[in-house]
């Protein structure tokens, strides 16, 4: 079993709205579900793509998915679908408690300089 599972119940409920979408290409049932799962675990995990369990699949494939479901506004979509149901509003993540990565909030990086003074 995968680590982070949408339930039967909250599929069922997600599911008609992206076959409504029709920049959306659904496939097989379990492997759409599969790929939701894998971004919820991503964004809860706070993870890097690479991080991704193999489980659920092909890290960069899952990625480039979720970037295209990016450009065409399906998450938002999914977002406001969404709202007003309060069996799936703990699957709604946004920015607002999505921590970025250390490199990506301005850490210092480690210098070679840095690292041969320790010796």
């Amino acid at each position: 079993m995968l680590p982070v599972t949408l339930s039967d119940e909250q599929w069922q409920k997600i599911l008609p709205f992206l076959r409504s979408c029709p920049q959306v290409y659904v496939g097989p049932q379990w492997s759409c579900r599969k790929f939701l799962s894998a971004v919820l675990w991503v964004t809860r995990a706070v993870a890097q793509w690479r991080l991704l369990p193999k489980e659920y699949g092909n890290w960069n494939s899952i990625y480039k998915r979720f970037a295209r479901w990016c450009e065409q506004g399906v998450w938002e979509q999914l977002h406001q679908h969404c709202v007003s149901d309060p069996d799936l509003e703990h699957l709604l993540i946004d920015s607002t408690i999505v921590r970025a990565h250390p490199c990506a909030a301005g850490a210092p990086k480690k210098s070679v300089a840095a690292k041969s003074d320790r010796r």
